[in-house]
């Protein structure tokens, strides 16, 4: 491995407050990245640079520093980076220490830099809210009340405030009206914690929505502190909004972009900027997964609009790149974009879109390296070998995934501690690889056979190959080779959180606004 250059927290610094393209990579996993990292750090884990990279770092010239907290990982993944072509990469020197050291304000939990945005949108607007007690009132009392749901659908699935509909952050100002066209109708948004309900109040009071509009305050948890129960499993989802609403809602959508100085492209531009060197540019689908699959834009991915405010650097890592917005109405695009362009991105909204421009169909496949040559393994003839004992199944899945279903006899092992967790797995005369579909597996062979002296597989279509052909899974926690740090517990998450944790997520939430001053370097502002 050649000597890897060392970044300087004044460069990193320097870089974000120019609004310079930088990519500040935290390649832990994302449990020990939640407990302490800088505002723009993306967690981005070393376990998983193969299959995130060409995605989520669409310029091979960007600037990359990794991140560690000095268990050699952002060397480690620094190289790997290199190996995939990217010329411009370092390292921090000192790691998460180091940048506490140098006086770096440091952040815990995740999507910290909307979560922060979104408590200072409601400091300086003061963005009207209930109670959970008042809301509930209100459902006893029978008012004229309508509550939306802002959150995911599956997370409205699992728990939810008793009535409430589910209408996805970006959906909000294209579905409410539909939902409370009387203009006396008390509209309340929630989500899990803050951020979701406080951004989608606000989008609907900045769009024009004549209803008054409350966030929930504190959402589910602060609905839980206070004693009240809630619903599971529903599935009151929005509506359809006809012509003269979208019509409506578009306007008033265009009109808050404009306020936000978001700025307006056409299907024309789009190729230049895709050849376009020197700057990195970001092309998402705003609206449903459901309206995506049937027709897009090509070249964009499926990102729901509010997931994208929510949780921008999971998918735009490069700190200072340029978003570009699509849709098919004028309407989720541009008031995600309005939010985006407050949190200092450069944004645009395609206009003029037609049916017929939304030519490609499908999922949304990521860029991939080439897939290295492997020894494959088809599941008949793995559970043949893994009956004759002697095979060891390393599953190199999220943790949640290998819990709900994995081949019987699999270990658990995360690939960053590869080497480590074979000292928990028994010596075997084979080693197969397997994750979902082996996509990652493929990619983490050859480093298991400079490990061991053995053949090293891998399972040919993964866990879900396995699954098709009819063979048994097992769940649970089994064969932990590898401690899991994949997945960082959220206190909003589940139906089982401690009170103390729910409070004291809350109590984080109100805390942000005062590390925004200190940390001074996220370019912030609300319209």
């Amino acid at each position: 491995m050649g000597t890897i250059r060392r970044a300087t927290y004044e460069e990193i610094r320097s870089a974000l407050l120019a609004k310079r393209e930088i990519a500040l990579l935290d390649v832990r996993e994302e449990d020990p990245h939640a407990q302490a990292h800088p505002l723009f750090a993306a967690n981005f884990p070393l376990a998983r640079i193969e299959t995130n990279a060409y995605a989520k770092l669409p310029r091979r010239d960007v600037a990359i520093v990794t991140l560690d907290d000095g268990e050699g990982d952002a060397e480690r993944a620094a190289q790997k980076l290199i190996e995939l072509g990217y010329s411009d990469v370092a390292t921090f020197a000192g790691g998460v220490a180091g940048w506490a050291a140098a006086d770096g304000e440091l952040f815990r939990d995740v999507n910290v830099p909307s979560k922060a945005f979104g408590e200072l949108v409601e400091s300086i607007r003061h963005t009207p809210s209930f109670s959970a007690e008042e809301v509930q009132a209100l459902i006893d009392a029978q008012a004229d009340v309508v509550i939306v749901d802002a959150r995911r659908v599956d997370e409205y699935r699992t728990m939810s405030i008793p009535t409430a509909t589910s209408v996805p952050g970006a959906e909000l100002v294209l579905r409410v009206p539909t939902l409370a066209p009387n203009p006396t109708t008390q509209v309340i948004v929630n989500c899990a914690g803050r951020t979701r309900s406080i951004i989608g109040t606000q989008s609907l009071i900045n769009a024009g929505l004549p209803n008054p509009v409350a966030a929930l305050r504190n959402g589910t948890i602060g609905w839980t502190l206070a004693g009240q129960a809630l619903e599971q499993g529903q599935n009151r989802l929005f509506p359809a909004a006809d012509a003269e609403t979208r019509q409506k809602s578009a306007a008033a959508a265009r009109a808050v972009a404009d306020r936000a100085g978001v700025k307006q492209t056409t299907l024309g531009a789009l190729a230049e900027w895709r050849r376009q060197t020197g700057r990195t540019t970001y092309f998402f689908d705003v609206r449903t997964p459901e309206e995506y699959t049937a027709g897009h834009l090509p070249g964009f991915r499926s990102v729901p609009g509010g997931q994208l405010v929510q949780e921008t650097e999971m998918v735009a890592p490069v700190r200072g790149a340029r978003l570009v917005l699509a849709d098919s109405d004028g309407v989720r695009a541009n008031m995600s974009a309005s939010w985006l362009a407050q949190m200092g991105w450069e944004v645009l909204v395609v206009d003029g879109l037609v049916p017929a421009d939304l030519s490609e169909s499908g999922a949304w496949q990521a860029p991939l390296p080439p897939t290295p040559a492997v020894d494959f393994i088809s599941p008949a003839e793995l559970a043949k070998a893994l009956d004759a004992g002697h095979t060891a199944a390393l599953d190199l899945t999220l943790h949640a995934n290998y819990v709900r279903g994995h081949l019987p006899g699999a270990w658990f092992v995360q690939r960053s501690r590869l080497a480590e967790a074979l000292g928990n797995i028994p010596p075997a005369e084979r080693y197969v690889l397997t994750c979902a579909t082996s996509q990652l597996a493929v990619f983490a062979a050859a480093e298991l056979a400079s490990l061991v002296d053995a053949p090293v597989q891998v399972l040919e279509g993964g866990t879900q190959a396995w699954q098709k052909a009819g063979l048994p899974l097992e769940s649970g926690p089994t064969r932990l080779a590898s401690t899991p740090t994949d997945r960082y517990r959220r206190p909003y998450e589940g139906t089982d959180n401690p009170r103390d944790a729910m409070q004291g997520y809350l109590d984080w939430e109100f805390g942000l606004v005062e590390q925004l001053g200190r940390d001074g370097t996220h370019g912030f502002f609300v319209i």
